[in-house]
Order: C-alpha cells, then structure tokens, then sequence
C-alpha cells in the first residue's frame, strides 16, 4: 500500500480541523447544547459515510491498499471492521468525557474556553495515538504472540476498572499536575483564552494549560485499552488508524451534549466491560487452540468468528447497556440528576453578581467587594461574563 490512503486521510482531518476552530469557531463562545448536537451528529454521519469509502478502497484496492500483509480481503470485511472499530472506540470513549468534566471542573476552566482547549487536545491526541498504533502495527507485524497479551491485557482492564477502578481522585492531586506545579510557574487564575502568561519577563502556564496537559495524559492511559481492543478486531493499521481518529474527532461536541448527563448511563460501563472481555477472548482463542494442540499432539483448526459476529455483539452491547442505563434511571433517579441545579439558586448568585458589578460602577468599587466575594461560584452555574465582570471589579478594587 502508497502513502496516498494516508495522507490522504490526514489532510482530510487537518482540514475539517481547520475549518472547525478557524472558520465555524473563530469567536470565542459557549456551545450550546443545541449546537454541540448538531455537530455531533455532522461527526457520526461522515464516520459512516467513510464506511462506504473504506468498501470501495478495500474491493477496488485502490492505491494497493487492502493487498498489504494483515490487510481485509475484501470490502465488505473491510467495512465492518471499520464500524465494529469505530463503536468500541466511541463507547470507550464516554469515559472521558467524565474525566474531562472533572478536570475542567477542578481547574475552573468556564465554558466558552473549554472548545479551545479540547481542540488542542484532539491535535495532540492524533499525535500520540498514531505513535501508538504504529508501534502497534510492527509488533503485531513483527510478534504475533503480543496480540495474546493484549488479549490478557483487555480482560483485566476491564474487570478491574469496572469493579475495582473508580478513580473520583481530584485531578488537582494526580501526579501530572504534582509535577507541573513543582517545575513550572503556574498563575493559578484563567487569563482568559490564553494558554500562557508572560509575567515580569517569565513565561507562566494558565489552568487552560495545565488543563490541557492532564487531558493529553489522560488520553494516553485511555489509549492503552482503546488500542488493543481495535487490535482485536483487526491487525489493518490503515482501518485501526481512521476508526480510532473518527471517534476523538467526534468527542469535543459530545463532551458539550453529554457532560452534565453522562453519570445517567451508569450501567454503560458493564456493557463496556462485557465487550472488552469479548474482544480479550477472541484475541486469546488461538492461543487455546495451540495449546489444546501441543498438548494433545491434535491439529485443530482455529475456530475464528466471522467478522459481522463481532460487529453484532459490540453493537447490541452498547444498546443494551444504554437503553439499561435509561430504565434504571427512571426507576432509580439518582440525587444530582434529580436536583441539576437549584435554579432559584442561581437566579440569586446572577442576581448578586448584577448587583455587584452595579455596585462596583457606582461606588468606585470598593463596597463591591463584599459582594463579589459571595459569587465566586457565578461562573459554575454558566454566569460566565458576571463572573468575569465581578473578578475585574475586584480586581481595580484591590489596586
């Protein structure tokens, strides 16, 4: 196979990149969740779409591809590799949305910037997974015996992170953010869409910046499931490349749509389970044929599941696990959920910032003060431009 598939692809993904933060996002705002979900369904229907293109450049074998070593025979294969792939890696992908909100959350990003700083993080994320999947690729290539360990590998991922892993661990006290804090300048307030300050001659980082960093750590441990797991629907890098960038591209608009519902899909995390076992086990199905052979001095053929089995199991997985989630929220509507935010509430930290800043141009700023001081959450509960009015009133009333 040419380089031409895969540059191909890449200048598709810089460009949709470019014309998402560049042309449709220049200015610096909220998103909505109306917005969000219209670009999230943009993302899920040209992922599908590039089904039909991965089924024509298989059975054409367009530029050679689909006749090099690991490759689908044919286009329909081929197709339903992509889209078992590109599901598993939009169901793994829900976890960090949580992870994503927490870290926001913890370091006070408000919310017009957090697109922006998502945004980097997909470019990074492109980077690192593609290191990956090529280190991947060769040793697979090279050993096939690694596929077994990411069989095993899999398998205890997905029993301990399900029943043993819940990490509610501050992002603040990771060891990632220990270690910038310990070797870096840090500001410790958001300077607006900046990722660094220049302070008196020396370069600072801003929470969007540390944020941003704990965010690409982050994908990365991700990473060490997601991949393998594609790997074990096929050993095709060009196919384990594009499902994978498919779903991170389509996961900054459903960070906006799902982040404050996502704790409502509590039982997704056990279909995502079950289907990481699965893939586990059909990764180490060879390896207990060999076995069986070796020792029975046999020579069985390994039993391998055609390709729409998988595709069914991963798909109905997900299903189940949302449509699961839903019956058992209504049944069983947790506490949060039920009170999302005391509007009354929030119409009074509103009302307060208002007055803070009416106050603050009234009376030269200094009986602001004491206001401004009682909605220092304003900007939690999407009162972001009081809350940044109120912090410049304290600002000038300080100096």
């Amino acid at each position: 196979m040419t380089v031409i598939p895969w540059v191909s692809f890449l200048l598709l993904v810089f460009f949709l990149l470019a014309l998402d933060l560049g042309v449709l996002n220049r200015k610096v705002h909220v998103i909505h969740t109306k917005e969000a979900l219209k670009w999230t369904c943009f993302w899920i229907a040209l992922a599908l779409l590039f089904t039909v293109g991965i089924y024509f450049m298989y059975e054409m074998h367009w530029c050679g591809i689909g006749l090099h070593e690991g490759a689908n025979e044919n286009g329909t294969e081929a197709a339903i590799d992509y889209l078992t792939g590109y599901i598993i890696e939009k169901a793994l992908s829900l976890d960090n949305i949580a992870v994503m909100a927490m870290i926001f959350a913890s370091f006070g990003i408000p919310l017009k910037y957090q697109h922006r700083v998502l945004f980097w993080g997909i470019i990074g994320a492109l980077v690192f997974r593609g290191i990956m999947i090529g280190v991947g690729a060769a040793a697979v290539s090279q050993f096939g015996w690694v596929l077994y360990i990411f069989g095993a590998l899999l398998i205890y991922i997905a029993i301990h992170s399900t029943f043993f892993g819940d990490d509610d661990t501050d992002p603040k006290d990771k060891w990632i953010t220990k270690f910038l804090m310990k070797h870096t300048r840090y500001t410790g307030k958001v300077e607006g869409m900046h990722f660094f300050k220049r302070i008196d001659g020396l370069l600072y980082l801003t929470p969007l910046m540390v944020a941003l960093i704990v965010i690409e750590v982050s994908d990365i441990v991700f990473a060490v499931d997601s991949i393998p797991a594609i790997f074990g629907i096929t050993t095709d890098p060009f196919i384990v490349f594009t499902s994978n960038i498919f779903a991170i591209l389509g996961l900054r608009s459903l960070y906006f749509v799902l982040a404050s519902i996502i704790e409502r899909f509590s039982l997704l995390k056990y279909a995502i389970c079950f289907i990481l076992i699965f893939v586990g086990v059909k990764l180490l199905i060879p390896a207990g044929y060999e076995l069986v052979n070796w020792a029975l001095d046999t020579k069985y053929e390994v039993f391998h599941l055609p390709n729409w089995t998988s595709l069914a199991v991963v798909a109905g997985a997900v299903l189940v696990g949302i449509v699961a989630s839903v019956c058992y929220e209504r049944k069983h509507p947790h506490e949060a959920a039920s009170k999302p935010a005391d509007e009354d509430d929030v119409e009074a930290k509103s009302a307060k910032a208002a007055e803070a800043v009416a106050t603050a141009e009234a009376v030269g700023l200094a009986e602001a003060v004491e206001l401004a001081e009682e909605v220092e959450e304003a900007e939690a509960v999407e009162s972001v431009e009081l809350a940044e009015a109120v912090a410049e009133a304290k600002k000038e009333a300080d100096s």
